[in-house]
């Protein structure tokens, strides 16, 4: 196979996002555009990869880190001036480059090498990516002659009525020779309404050169959207997500209602697990088989093993492993990690802690900074009081104890296995193994008091 390059154009600054984030970083899918971007583009194993930046560029560069080289475009000069940035990289050598924009992250690796299969079929200098568009508004429209072959793009700004009407569209993706390319470049102007040095320009000082021009076109104009705007931001979003949800259910996954399931590019989930409607699934999590995710809850960068039921709660960076179950309403923050057939009820909040297994932690209890072991139960209302004011203290609870309600833990403190707190206690102390500790001012009933308030 000869030589792939690619060049990312991501140096537009993207005023109608009307965002201090840079155009190219807003997420689709939990994924910047440009990280969708460069995906596919490794997936086509190119030899090299030059990215343009502008506006932003650091933050480009951090995220796409020693993937691709980089060269800056001070000045907004047009798509044809970005390109002409990536000379000191490309210009010489013979193969052939891939340009592609760093807003349209709907486009698929399929399609990509589509396009280089295409082009090189048809030995074209450039080969175009099109698209048909029920409404071309916006788009540059590719103009062919009476036989089908390309002449030339034509920018809407610049589009006659009649060939406004064309509803083949430019997507902004090409493939060229690249030795034609950097030719071609030193030879395009402004003369146009924008006067930027236009890339599609190209098309038609190789036709004049006795070039081959061609036009590969996708089946998918989903593919071609660039976001330029909040609005087509949250139509990418969908379109992705769609695609996203569809291939879960081909891979063996239930979805109750796709449209209001939110999942990102890149999370696993094992067969026959089911998503119930509202889920939010992101970053970098991983869902194992025979599953329930209940109704709204929303889980970040957390794994959850086989056969875990998780009822309206929040899991952040936590582990849930085989046949827990967690909720409704809890909130699993950091560093929780769920032993096996362990249970955490309604309105508990786990953070920094391990949770032995079968132990059941059932409803209005925090538990920060512990290590409890397996077969406990901790009673409704309990606090793990982790924090001084300063600094977090680590609390160790023991195998089989009982937790009474309402229970203070105040770390740092152990209670050693098959012991037992009393309901209403203050722990300040170590609880030895088989002791119970009771921590609480004993009871006075002052007669008749009663009768003398005022209510």
């Amino acid at each position: 196979m000869e030589n792939r390059y690619a060049i990312i154009l991501a140096a537009g600054k993207g005023t109608r996002m009307k965002s201090k984030l840079y155009k190219v970083l807003h997420p689709v899918a939990g994924k910047p555009m440009v990280e969708h971007i460069i995906e596919r583009v490794v997936e086509t194993e190119p030899t090299e990869i030059v990215t343009i930046v502008g506006h932003g560029a650091e933050m480009v560069k951090e995220q796409l880190g020693d993937r691709s080289e980089y060269t800056l475009q001070a000045e907004q000069l047009g798509t044809g001036h970005a390109v002409m940035q990536a000379a000191e990289f490309l210009k010489g050598k013979q193969g052939t480059t891939l340009v592609i924009s760093g807003d349209t992250p709907l486009l698929t690796t399929q399609t990509l090498n589509n396009l280089f299969d295409y082009h090189q079929g048809k030995k074209a200098s450039a080969t175009i990516l099109t698209a048909h568009a029920e409404d071309p508004t916006g788009y540059g429209r590719i103009l062919r002659d009476h036989v089908g072959i390309v002449e030339k793009i034509v920018e809407q700004k610049d589009a006659t009525p009649e060939e406004a009407r064309t509803q083949e569209i430019n997507t902004g993706t090409y493939c060229f020779d690249n030795e034609e390319l950097f030719a071609a470049l030193e030879k395009i102007g402004t003369n146009n309404a924008q006067g930027e040095y236009y890339l599609t320009d190209i098309v038609e000082i190789l036709k004049n050169d006795g070039q081959t021009v061609a036009a590969y076109q996708t089946e998918d104009f989903e593919e071609s959207l660039g976001v330029n705007d909040r609005i087509a931001l949250a139509n990418a979003n969908e379109i992705m997500r769609r695609r996203i949800n569809r291939q879960h259910m081909v891979n063996g996954v239930t979805f109750i209602d796709p449209a209001s399931t939110y999942i990102d590019a890149g999370i696993e989930i094992g067969s026959d697990t089911i998503i119930e409607p509202g889920v939010q699934l992101q970053g970098k999590t991983v869902i194992g088989s025979d599953c329930v995710i209940g109704a709204h809850s929303k889980i970040v960068d957390s794994i959850i093993e086989d056969n875990v039921e998780i009822k309206s709660s929040v899991l952040e960076e936590a582990i849930v492993r085989k046949n827990a179950d967690v909720g409704p309403h809890a909130h699993l923050r950091p560093q929780a990690d769920i032993g096996e057939n362990a249970h955490i009820g309604n309105y508990v909040e786990i953070k920094k802690a391990t949770i032995g297994e079968n132990t059941k932690v059932g409803h209005l209890t925090y538990v920060g900074d512990a290590t409890l072991g397996k077969d406990i139960n901790v009673g409704c209302g309990v606090v793990f009081v982790n924090y001084d004011g300063k600094n977090k203290h680590h609390t160790t609870v023991g195998d089989h104890v009982f937790i009474g309600s309402g229970t203070n833990i105040i770390a740092p403190v152990t209670i050693a296995d098959n012991s037992v707190t009393a309901a209403g206690s203050t722990i300040t102390e170590d609880v030895k193994e088989g002791d119970m500790a009771i921590a609480r001012a004993r009871q006075v009933n002052k007669a008749g008091y009663a009768s003398h308030l005022p209510f």
